[in-house]
């Protein structure tokens, strides 16, 4: 059998909870044609609700800054919360927001370190007082050709930059997301190389636009979007985006990337959203709003050419 054919262990793993919801979907359906819907209840779930803390109720929703246009309408909200990549939980999209609630987000601590003058630990709370949040109304764009368009809540990169003091030497800035593989049961596929890591050059982390978000839709972040910090780097593809981060790294050397490790031809190290780059399963030419379904040209750069062009001169 080819490579390519073997189900993965994630699927694997996942097919009971996949017979029962195909069954739940059967019924409800057959309930539709004679006119009611039996067991409705347990195929449409409740969303879960996101329990604030004090400090969250008096920061969101954070003030909305207008620098950065929007030219898409919003993603709607119920659409964005159901439909994410997150291979730590799930390989089907839309089953990832109900295996990320088993992920405890607080407390949550984030380890900065490596070549910098100031290393620290932070406590989320202590990211959420230090660096005043701001809502940025950003695209994103997934390598699969489909995009959205969000509110962010977060800070600037820069920001976290500028309080531990990144040492001259420092060409990187590498990020690392959390490893529970008993919680998160896609991280029990030993053959791939978790736990998830990315990275930015020091100047593309120090760039405008580079955002480390706490939250989206005027609330913090539910767990599928990356609870409870990931980072949103708006003129790269989606997988750039690291989820649930436990610890940035300030490093001399260009490390190792999760995608890219695994798939280098279709997951470029810098992965800027490029329309004349070819991929060998999605065109990159255009792209698909979630929810609306419009269809736009591909823009370099995702649009944000202007704040970002330089760094590659």
């Amino acid at each position: 059998m080819p490579e390519n054919e073997i189900t993965p262990e994630s699927v694997y793993l996942n097919r009971r909870d996949f017979i029962k919801a195909s069954a739940a979907v059967t019924a409800f359906s057959a309930g539709l044609v004679t006119g009611c819907a039996p067991g409705s209840e347990d195929v449409f779930k409740a969303r879960p609700e996101i329990n604030l803390t004090p400090l969250e109720k008096e920061l969101y929703p954070a003030p909305r800054t207008t620098r950065y246009k929007m030219d898409r309408r919003l993603t709607g909200e119920e659409v964005a919360a159901n439909y994410n990549n997150y291979y730590e939980f799930s390989e089907i999209k839309e089953d990832v927001e109900h295996h990320a609630q088993k992920l405890s987000t607080r407390p949550w601590q984030v380890e900065v370190t490596g070549l910098v003058h100031k290393p620290r630990t932070f406590d989320l709370d202590d990211l959420l007082q230090l660096f005043p949040l701001q809502e940025r109304f950003y695209r994103l764009r997934c390598v699969e050709a489909w995009a959205m368009a969000v509110p962010w809540t977060g800070f600037p990169m820069k920001a976290l930059l500028d309080a531990v003091q990144p040492m001259s030497q420092a060409t990187y800035v590498k990020m690392t997301s959390f490893y529970h593989p008993f919680t998160a049961q896609g991280q029990l596929a030993f053959w791939q190389p978790w736990p998830y890591t990315e990275t930015l050059t020091v100047q593309e982390a120090a760039n405008e636009l580079t955002f480390l978000a706490t939250g989206i839709y005027g609330h913090p972040l539910p767990k599928q979007h990356g609870a409870p910090i990931r980072l949103v780097v708006p003129w790269k593809y989606g997988f750039k985006s690291s989820k649930a981060i436990q610890k940035i790294e300030f490093i001399d050397y260009p490390p190792m990337t999760f995608w890219n490790t695994l798939q280098s031809l279709e997951y470029g190290y810098v992965a800027n959203v490029d329309p004349g780059v070819p991929h060998p399963r999605w065109p990159q030419t255009k792209e698909k709003m979630l929810g609306t379904g419009e269809i736009h040209l591909t823009q370099m750069y995702n649009g944000y050419g202007k704040f970002v062009a330089d760094l590659y001169a």
